[in-house]
């Protein structure tokens, strides 16, 4: 079945903690949005693969592969896809600076805009205390916050049946608890002062499932977010300016968008 609308072309195209090997992932939405983008390059910005989750158990449905297959499809037509592992897919970081199957693997990149104007894209789970020095502290939180989704889940389903519109409990808790709050201030405040030290113009980065474009700490600050509840990406367009994709809310305020019908034709009379 041919589809009936045309693939927005952009500069380039960051997306990260895809998190394919979960049952949290929205792989459906994902690739649907790779549907309506094309890309001159792709940063994939870490955390696509869930290694941790895979080992503890195999979950892998055809949805997860046929993104993998879409994304190795735009390669092959050209696009060039440059994949940042992040601390869920640290497994590939054995494999950085070589290419497998057109897939450039890197610890980070400075990437530089159409206005000249550069970027680090790093995955920023290297500015992560608890990542770094208590693994343990992060797999527990990996597992609450796993708990979290799947509570989300039968709720957003009650909530479905209401007619009401999706509602994440963990991104409402992560924007509540001060101590929360606290923590991705002091992440952005990092990973901006990163940026200046490779004199860069800004930082594009993921991790903490927290989408985001501000200039707080004097540089630009990017955040990727996630899709397994925000379904966001950001898109470079040939002027160099940034957007911030959501993708979930497009497909609502399109949905609800009412289709004008088209203007009745007037009857002629029979003579």
């Amino acid at each position: 079945m041919a589809e009936d609308f045309e693939a927005v072309r952009v500069r380039t195209l960051f997306l990260s903690d895809l998190h394919l090997g979960t049952k949290g992932c929205q792989a459906a939405s994902l690739l649907n949005f790779l549907k309506h983008y094309d890309a001159d390059t792709i940063y994939l910005v870490g955390d696509i693969v869930d290694g941790w989750r895979l080992k503890s158990g195999w979950y892998w449905p055809q949805a997860h592969n046929d993104v993998v297959q879409k994304l190795l499809r735009k390669v092959r037509k050209g696009t060039r896809l440059i994949y940042i592992p992040g601390n869920h897919d640290e497994f590939l970081r054995d494999y950085i600076g070589i290419s497998l199957g057109g897939v450039e693997l890197a610890d980070y990149a400075l990437h530089e805009a159409a206005d000249g104007k550069r970027y680090l894209v790093i995955h920023g789970d290297q500015f992560d205390l608890v990542v770094r020095h208590a693994r343990w502290l992060a797999l527990l939180g990996d597992g609450a916050y796993t708990a979290a989704l799947f509570v989300n889940t039968y709720l957003n389903i009650a909530r479905r049946k209401l007619g009401l519109t999706y509602w994440s409990l963990s991104s409402w808790a992560k924007m509540r608890v001060k101590n929360a709050v606290n923590f991705i201030s002091r992440f952005e405040e990092l990973l901006a002062t990163e940026a200046k030290r490779h004199d860069a113009d800004g930082v594009i980065c993921g991790h903490i499932h927290h989408a985001a474009m501000h200039d707080d700490f004097g540089v630009r600050y990017v955040n990727t977010g996630d899709w397994v509840e925000s379904c966001t990406a950001i898109v470079e367009h040939y002027d160099g300016t940034f957007q911030l994709i959501r993708w979930t809310e497009m497909q609502k305020a399109k949905q609800a968008t009412p289709r004008l019908s088209a203007p009745a034709v007037p009857q002629q009379k029979a003579a």
